[in-house]
């Protein structure tokens, strides 16, 4: 008896470990249905005429979330007109962190300007799908006929603290790459910010 309790224990550790991973570069990523913002609905699918997304996990509170906000702007601006479309997701516990609750979300988005949605990850269930361990933390996706495929994983640049002084715009490169048909130059980097809240 005893060892069979073991040995579930440690299936359970195992697959937990697995979800914990999330994707990889070339995974297909699932689509899900969060409440924006506006306290509409949305879904990747929603999006028929996009070639991809580039989805972010970040927040209200996390000062490495703030200082990325004007620059999920620009790359809403410059690439959702081209198939590539930003879509934020907070996945903090708003019990945990109340700062990150779905009003202030609001308040947020309206101070800041997003052009795209702000979800909230109600119940955090999609960020442990994509494997997301920090605000921010990105997933670029390309839209194919074998789903959302997984194309870029981490950061959205190389200087967080100033936007004048990043060398290497991260995403942005790996859009530019999948709009021309080229190799994405780099398809992993670590993302940096703040962990992410649970109860």
């Amino acid at each position: 008896m005893k060892r069979n309790i073991l040995f579930i224990v440690f299936i359970l550790c195992a697959l937990a470990g697995l979800q914990a991973q999330g994707y990889k570069v070339g995974d297909s990523a699932t689509d899900f249905k969060l409440k924006n913002v506006d306290n509409k609905y949305v879904s990747l699918s929603d999006f028929s005429n996009a070639k991809g997304f580039i989805i972010v996990f970040t927040c209200n509170h996390c000062p490495y979330a703030k200082a990325y906000e004007e620059r999920l702007v620009a790359l809403d601006k410059k690439y959702k007109t081209k198939g590539y479309p930003v879509i934020a997701i907070n996945p903090n516990d708003p019990v945990a962190v109340p700062a990150d609750g779905f009003e202030e979300m609001q308040k947020r988005a309206q101070e800041a300007g997003f052009t795209f949605p702000y979800l909230l990850d109600e119940g955090q269930k999609i960020y442990p799908l994509y494997g997301a361990t920090r605000t921010p933390h990105v997933y670029v996706l390309q839209k194919t006929a074998k789903g959302n495929i997984v194309k870029y994983i981490g950061a959205i640049d190389d200087n967080y603290e100033d936007s004048s002084a990043v060398k290497t715009h991260y995403v942005a490169n790996v859009v530019e790459a999948l709009l021309s048909g080229q190799k994405v130059p780099v398809d992993f980097t670590k993302a940096i910010g703040c962990s992410i809240k649970v109860k």
